[in-house]
């Protein structure tokens, strides 16, 4: 395994000062140094993978000088866009570093809506026409490599992709952490809100350790699944999904069960969703100010009026909690009142290391929710 610093020294002797994007499992050794290593002026945790991309590009435009941008290959589908219509060589020419974490690696395990991003990987690379290296866990090989990528990028004036396989870095652990001091954590808050529900509502709940919960608390209380729609993929759509399932069932509750990293990711959602006029869906953030899935790198959720922001989008009722309490008192109100509807639920980070995974498949689950519903027989 190469240590994160090993890394992050090569890259600055590069010229790389600026370090932008969206922490990933498999990067979060090395994400986690540049956090505790880097200003924050000249380190940058992006609301979404394309937006990394940009910011390279306004730095390059402004300094003349390089930087990197790190993202789960999941993140790839934000990134083409900016990547190909503005960075491309035959666009506006824009070299970059872009580190990757491969996930659904072939021939190593992981979770389903990793398995086929990871299979056509290096394919995808390939057909966008990026220059790529697989990242050596060497200390030596990996240094020349990062000289190597950066002399093409500086050539080619292109981006360049350095993918990460998983167990690449030694571990090292964040020192900047935020620390707070709420009642709850995700895993409480969770337990709380699906103990008020009644047999009707549904449930959409985001990607990561938000599902995961949902999941292993349905089971703790012999609740059947059959009202979940576990966003295991996509992180940031499961409001969307949530309002159009909304749509196509007025008569029953939708609740959405967000986080405040998954929110920040497409935040033009909460516009859609505040302007749709939909009475029956209920959007609940639990805002721990963390990227807790894959590192607990710290987002914007607690520097920014996430109810406000709401509010002005059209949400009907806007209320944040802090306490099981509040909580349980307001989740009550939302229930029985008329959406849009959006309760920010402010939590500790952090999860328990024994929780599990859904052992159902995505396909079963949809199934059987859809069946609930009375879609398919």
């Amino acid at each position: 395994m190469i240590s994160p610093e090993t890394l992050f020294n090569a890259i600055s002797g590069q010229g790389i000062d600026f370090f932008a994007g969206v922490p990933d499992s498999l990067l979060k050794y090395f994400c986690a140094f540049v956090t505790d290593h880097v200003p924050s002026e000249r380190h940058v945790i992006t609301s979404n993978e394309g937006n990394a991309i940009a910011l390279a590009i306004g730095r390059y435009l402004g300094t003349g000088h390089m930087s990197l941008v790190y993202m789960q290959n999941s993140g790839i589908g934000n990134a083409i866009n900016p990547i190909i219509s503005l960075a491309d060589n035959e666009v506006y020419g824009i070299p970059m570093l872009v580190m990757v974490g491969w996930r659904g690696e072939p021939g190593k395990k992981d979770e389903p809506q990793h398995v086929k991003q990871g299979r056509i990987m290096t394919a995808l690379l390939d057909s966008l026409e990026l220059p790529w290296f697989l990242l050596v866990s060497e200390s030596k090989e990996a240094v020349n490599l990062v000289t190597r990528a950066c002399a093409i990028a500086n050539k080619k004036n292109s981006p360049v992709v350095l993918l990460v396989q998983r167990g690449c870095f030694e571990p090292y652990k964040l020192k900047s952490e935020i620390k707070t001091d709420y009642e709850m954590n995700r895993e409480q808050a969770i337990r709380l809100i699906i103990s008020r529900l009644s047999m009707d509502e549904l449930v959409v709940s985001t990607t990561g350790k938000t599902s995961r919960e949902l999941y292993e608390l349905r089971r703790s209380q012999h609740q059947v699944h059959v009202k979940d729609f576990l966003t295991i993929g996509g992180m940031g759509h499961a409001s969307s999904i949530a309002l159009g399932l909304a749509c196509a069932q007025p008569s029953r509750k939708v609740i959405c069960l967000d986080g405040d990293g998954a929110v920040l990711m497409h935040m033009g959602s909460l516009a859609m969703i505040g302007q749709s006029g939909v009475k029956n869906i209920l959007h609940i953030v639990i805002n721990n100010g963390a990227h807790d899935s894959v590192g607990g790198q710290p987002t914007v959720g607690f520097s920014i009026d996430l109810g406000g922001i709401a509010r002005s989008c059209g949400y009907r009722s806007v209320r944040s909690v802090k306490d099981a309490g509040a909580l349980d008192k307001v989740i009550s109100e939302l229930l029985h009142s008329e959406g849009p509807s959006l309760l920010e639920v402010k939590t500790n980070r952090g999860a328990r290391k024994d929780l599990g995974r859904p052992i159902l498949t995505p396909k079963e689950s949809r199934d059987a929710l859809m069946d609930n519903i009375g879609v398919i027989d």
